[in-house]
């Protein structure tokens, strides 16, 4: 049980979570009316007038600018009171020194967004945030030096963590309810009990914060397991708990763990993410709301993880990492959730449900709840162009020699593919080529010829390449998948890593292609697409006419793995392994008229793409 006196722990939260905070709290106070989400007991209570936190999860980088008011008012239907977000680091910063706020990264404008539709805030700016977002939130640079140490109070981490939060922090304090803004609270770090107990690294976060302005209250989450509580929570630091199903254990937990304060769940499961080749998940809605009322009826406060889920855009999908069966497990394009407001802004039965058991605690707004956004009508059309991607490496990237095939974020690159390429001496008689260190699938090509894939979940797979001239080509594509975004795992370079050996000699004299392919302008297209299959990595293009922009999905069947751009915006991956089957475009990024899609497609095209009205999540 942790060691809080009814003093020593009131003292510190009710006035923002550090006794050094009160002076600051009681001017704001005098001066704008205004003290904040404040502790009283077992309760919350905001400027001074009890509260219930009835909030939902949304992440502003997994939903379209232009679509996050109608989320947000879509929340509120629901009956929620305040809006949970993440801040994805790795979204705002993936290269060193380039932080971005602008457009779709401008977090200070969502915010600003959910008070407008009368949503409180709450924030949680990691640096780690998990989310099943790729590498968690921390930016691929990180990866840079292999050894460099996550997640702790290590300085050399420590300091570049800090300079995060010089750049995020001072835009989002203005913002602070004490400053008559919508931003309640802000998380310490992320579950931090699941991966450590550095109690120096969970303070320096909490006095980097306090030192750069934050005087909101401040609280910290964690599974309900002891030592999850133990050991990633501070002493004069609000304490709650994230779970999924029957709320009274884990409720249990936290008062045994925590004798005095608001019960909180902060993250109430009410979904399930996927990962490719695996099933959909989902849970039954009228259960799930039977765990709201139960929460709701015991008095505590409810996060719903998540609210509306949104997408994994680009190449922002996560990974998990299995170690007991040493399986790498990539999270898919969709992060629907199967939450309460689907991937495109559908009310579902769970909303439905939810909803009833929110109305008999708190009120719910009493008006028409919002239609769902127009769809695009369904329609297949065929790519009229083709190009090879081994064949445009010159337009794609410039190549850079080493002696030995290094990870990509060696290179400096953040995101994409990376290809690799040495001459072997011969003549040679066939040997097995293995890879130490891939992450996460390698196309092997002799002479421009494919011979198969290796895969980072078979690593003692070969594929045997004989020479049989004085020298031979050989090339190796590495298509990569998210990077680990939970546990012990975190450090997950893309690209090879260790050493690439024929039989048992290692292979040196390498040209690395970086390929990011954001930027597809130079392609040079010209062959026709014949309408049957081809053979990948091929680029194709094709053209999609709408009367007016509206949300749609596409699907690619008789694909099998690949990449999707609409008007240049990288929608995400697909594959056919399942259970995703469409991807999600949304209205915003079409046009009136013609719209562009090109299609990188791995290893067999299919015949046509079908643009539908509903999404198959499998």
């Amino acid at each position: 049980m942790a060691g809080f006196s009814r003093r020593g722990f009131l003292g510190a939260v009710a006035l923002g979570g550090a006794a050094t905070v009160a002076g600051t709290n009681r001017v704001l106070a005098e001066a704008t009316g205004r003290s904040g989400l404040t502790v009283r007991g077992d309760e919350f209570l905001l400027d001074g007038e009890p509260f219930r936190i009835i909030a939902g999860e949304m992440h502003y980088f997994r939903t379209h600018p232009d679509q996050w008011r109608d989320r947000l008012l879509r929340m509120r239907a629901l009956g929620l009171n305040s809006v949970d977000t993440y801040v994805a680091w790795n979204f705002h910063e993936p290269r060193r020194g380039q932080a971005d706020f602008s457009g779709w990264r401008d977090v200070a404008r969502f915010v600003e967004t959910a008070g407008e539709v009368g949503l409180k805030v709450i924030v949680r700016p990691g640096p780690y945030i998990c989310a099943e977002w790729d590498f968690g939130g921390l930016p691929p640079w990180l990866l840079e030096d292999r050894n460099l140490p996550l997640r702790c109070s290590d300085p050399a981490y420590t300091d570049l963590t800090l300079r995060w939060f010089d750049e995020l922090l001072p835009r989002l304090t203005p913002l602070q309810a004490t400053k008559g803004g919508p931003l309640l609270a802000l998380q310490v770090e992320n579950e931090y009990g699941s991966y450590g107990n550095d109690q120096v690294h969970l303070e320096q976060l909490k006095n980097a914060m306090r030192e750069r302005g934050v005087d909101s209250l401040l609280f910290c989450s964690n599974g309900p397991s002891d030592y999850m509580l133990r050991g990633g929570n501070l002493p004069d630091v609000l304490a709650t708990v994230n779970f999924s199903g029957d709320p009274t254990d884990p409720l249990k937990a936290l008062r045994e763990y925590q004798p005095e304060g608001p019960l909180w769940c902060t993250e109430f499961w009410d979904g399930w993410f996927d990962h490719w080749g695996e099933q959909h998940h989902t849970t039954d809605p009228v259960e799930t709301a039977g765990h709201v009322d139960k929460m709701l009826a015991a008095g505590a406060s409810v996060s719903l993880y998540m609210a509306t889920g949104g997408t994994n855009f680009g190449w922002w999908a996560g990974a998990n990492y299995d170690t007991g069966n040493d399986l790498y497990q990539p999270t898919i394009t969709s992060y629907d959730y199967d939450s309460p407001i689907g991937e495109a802004g559908e009310l579902t039965t769970k909303f439905h449900r939810i909803r009833e058991a929110i109305a008999k605690h708190a009120p719910v707004p009493d008006e028409p709840l919002p239609e769902l956004p127009p769809r695009l009508a369904p329609q297949t059309v065929r790519p009229h162009e083709t190009v090879g991607l081994l064949e445009s490496l010159d337009v794609l990237s410039t190549p850079v020699h080493s002696a030995i095939p290094a990870h990509m974020e060696k290179f400096g690159q953040p995101y994409g593919l990376i290809h690799y390429s040495t001459r072997i001496q011969g003549p040679r008689a066939a040997a097995g080529l293995g890879i130490s260190g891939l992450a996460d699938r390698a196309l092997v090509f002799s002479d421009g010829k494919y011979l198969g894939t290796l895969d980072r979940n078979t690593p003692d797979q070969t594929i045997d390449i004989a020479v049989p001239g004085s020298s031979g080509r050989l090339d190796l594509l590495v298509d990569t998948g998210g990077r680990v975004n939970f546990g012990q795992l975190l450090s997950d370079p893309k690209g090879i890593s260790d050493r690439v050996l024929l039989g048992a000699q290692a292979l040196h004299g390498w040209e690395v292609r970086c390929l990011p392919l954001d930027d597809l302008s130079g392609l040079r297209f010209g062959l026709r697409f014949g309408g049957g299959t081809s053979v990948g990595p091929v680029f194709h293009r094709a053209e999609i006419s709408v009367p007016e922009p509206a949300d749609g999905f596409l699907a690619f069947p008789g694909w099998e793995k690949g990449l999707v751009w609409l008007n240049g915006f990288l929608l995400g991956r697909y594959w056919d392994v399942g259970p995703q089957r469409t991807l999600y475009a949304p209205g915003p990024l079409w046009r009136r008229g013609g719209n562009e899609v090109l299609v990188l497609e791995m290893y067999r095209g299919g015949g046509g793409i079908e643009v539908r009205s509903e999404a198959d999540l499998g």
